[in-house]
């Protein structure tokens, strides 16, 4: 598929695409015989992969150095379970930071409603 349908599929710009491949995040982008990118299901699971390390709060270095292991194949199978594991455990502990905020703020709101005025 070419960039502008791979674009809508991933929800990233074209922009954001060129950029994740200059860095390694995409590798091994085909080309067709006009030299534009054409993007494979496989990469579309890749992207989406990635959106989800973001959206969860993998800092950016640390999805380059996953997929820096995902490219050296499966010598690194350990070493990429393990970095998923880290970011796992930082994650629920971060919920349940995140748990224990609303928690704090429903009772504050109880508080206040059940206090008016």
């Amino acid at each position: 598929m070419n960039i502008s349908t791979f674009s809508a599929l991933t929800g990233l710009s074209s922009h954001t695409l060129r950029y994740y491949e200059k860095i390694g995040l995409l590798s091994n982008i085909s080309r067709d015989a006009s030299g534009h990118r054409r993007y494979s299901s496989k990469d579309v699971e890749w992207v989406r992969f990635i959106n989800r390390l973001k959206d969860t709060g993998m800092p950016l270095a640390e999805i380059r150095h996953y997929a820096e292991l995902r490219e050296a194949g499966d010598a690194t199978f350990d070493n990429r379970c393990h970095l998923l594991e880290r970011h796992r455990d930082a994650l629920k502990l971060r919920l349940q930071r995140e748990q224990e905020h609303l928690q704090a703020l429903d009772a504050k709101i109880a508080y206040y409603q059940s206090h008016k005025p």
